[in-house]
């Protein structure tokens, strides 16, 4: 594939260690973590605060300012990076708003012992295209009134605000489509340029989150190797500069295009870049193991990119699996995680860069379970009538994640039976294993032998869960074709 292709799917299309035993821990310099919260059944903050603790991890990117997860944070040092959602960017438009968001969420936290916020992200990834120019408006003035507040209350030169975006923002427009050609959208360039000015005015960073996955995600014709960093038979060139893989072009992209507008230094933090384990055919543990023992040496060395080699902060995304994210952009997105929704490790990781095979994460503390029992299709169950059965399996997939069934998954390989009994099971586990949410029109039946099934494992929930996820029971017991059927 011409370089010219490889660019332009990977710019258009991108939306998107750890462990040492002795007491020396030698990490990625700046290295962070994403933590999401959409779970139906989320661990404590304090646990997950512990994990990182436990873990070493000395910063962590937010995407709210929950009250809870910031007293978990208290006292640990831990660097924050909070965040404002969309949704709420309308709001700050207003100065007397966002002074009041910058006096609950962040000044009430500077005290000896309080939390250390580093940044707030203004929105997540504003104006990529599927949000149809909802927040184009909106998200510059957000950002500055968000920062001259954090200026009016004394901790400008310390808390910087910025925006995440996504690398949609930027491309290479020239016939080869190379990294130095780079400039912003033409339809968002005037919003670009007063972002970066005003970034540039109180020294704060560009932060992009980079996506190599949602390359081979977009086309299967895709180079695979270009995704990584091991090398590919027919790099880009880009002058005398050679491009092996997505990474270093996409960064190189941004760089050229802040140089465009006469910033070509500014710092750059990547908010976002991992890989996800499940949800899709080159989602999985061996190319996410690929991936990290691919970026975290090159982190380690400081070895940068050829436009800005050196040091890049950088938040990996994301700490832990989501099973409540939206799958609007691919079944992939409640994948992301270094650890499944229980806190235990993937697959060994080494933080520290150095590629040892097994250094696994330290798994969360303390985490409890429902009792080991499943909820399957009855051995003896009737299914002659095949649409009885779909539209049970539909059902429990409606409020349940079967995200893992697809093609390429880790269960996309079970029969229809198999099918029937993991969307019977999760919708039971997401249920708190209540009984009355194991029956689907009789079909079903509550076992205590594990029914995994190779690499497609059927789940046990933890104890702890959010109640905003559960269906009240008088609903749940509702005949599936009376709910809305996927």
């Amino acid at each position: 594939m011409t370089g010219f292709i490889i660019l332009s799917y990977f710019i258009v299309l991108l939306s998107l260690g750890l462990l040492d035993y002795g007491s020396n821990i030698l990490l990625v310099e700046g290295l962070g973590v994403n933590w999401g919260t959409m779970a139906s059944h989320e661990l404590p903050p304090k646990t997950v605060v512990q994990l990182l603790l436990d873990n070493d991890i000395k910063k962590v990117k937010l995407f709210d300012a929950n009250l809870s997860t910031m007293n978990a944070l208290a006292g640990t040092d831990i660097e924050v990076m909070v965040a404002i959602p969309n949704d709420q960017l309308l709001a700050m438009n207003d100065v007397n708003r966002a002074k009041d968001w910058v006096r609950r969420n962040v000044t009430q936290y500077s005290f000896n012992g309080g939390v250390n916020i580093k940044y707030v992200a203004v929105g997540n990834e504003p104006f990529l295209t599927s949000y149809n120019d909802s927040f184009v408006s909106l998200t510059f003035p957000a950002l500055r009134n968000i920062q001259n507040a954090l200026n009016d209350a004394g901790v400008g030169s310390s808390i910087k605000a910025t925006v995440p975006l996504n690398a949609d923002v930027y491309f290479s427009p020239t016939s080869n489509s190379v990294p130095s050609a780079g400039q912003f959208r033409t339809d968002i360039l005037d919003h670009m340029t007063q972002i970066v000015h005003f970034l540039h005015q109180n020294n704060a960073p560009f932060t992009i989150n980079i996506y190599p996955f949602l390359s081979l995600y977009a086309d299967e014709h895709f180079p695979v190797d270009f995704a990584f960093f091991d090398g590919v038979s027919q790099p880009i060139m880009d002058g005398n500069i050679q491009y092996t893989n997505v990474f270093d072009a996409n960064f190189d992209t941004l760089v050229s295009s802040l140089k465009a507008l006469g910033f070509g230094d500014m710092p750059i933090l990547v908010g976002e870049v991992g890989w996800p384990t499940d949800g899709d055919r080159n989602a999985n543990i061996n190319l996410a193991s690929r991936f990290y023992n691919g970026l975290l040496p090159r982190l380690a060395q400081n070895k940068g990119t050829p436009l800005r080699p050196g040091y890049i902060e950088v938040y990996l995304f994301g700490l832990i699996d989501e099973d409540a994210k939206s799958i609007a952009p691919g079944n992939f997105e409640r994948h992301w995680g270094i650890f499944r929704y229980d806190g235990q490790p993937k697959f060994p990781m080494d933080f520290r860069g150095h590629n040892q095979k097994n250094k696994f994460l330290v798994r969360a503390r303390n985490v409890q379970y429902f009792s080991k029992k499943w909820c399957a299709l009855k051995s003896d169950a009737d299914i002659s009538d095949q649409q009885k059965l779909v539209d049970n399996i539909n059902y429990a997939c409606t409020y349940a994640d079967c995200t893992a069934l697809g093609y390429g998954s880790s269960c996309g390989g079970l029969d229809t039976n198999g099918n029937a009994s993991y969307a019977f099971n999760a919708f039971f586990q997401v249920q708190n294993q209540d009984n009355r949410s194991c029956n689907f029109q009789g079909l079903a039946a509550i076992t205590t032998q594990n029914i995994s099934q190779g690499t497609c494992n059927f789940i046990i929930q933890m104890g702890t869960s959010s109640s905003w996820r559960l269906l009240p029971l008088s609903l749940a017991l509702l005949m599936p074709s009376m709910l809305l059927l996927l």
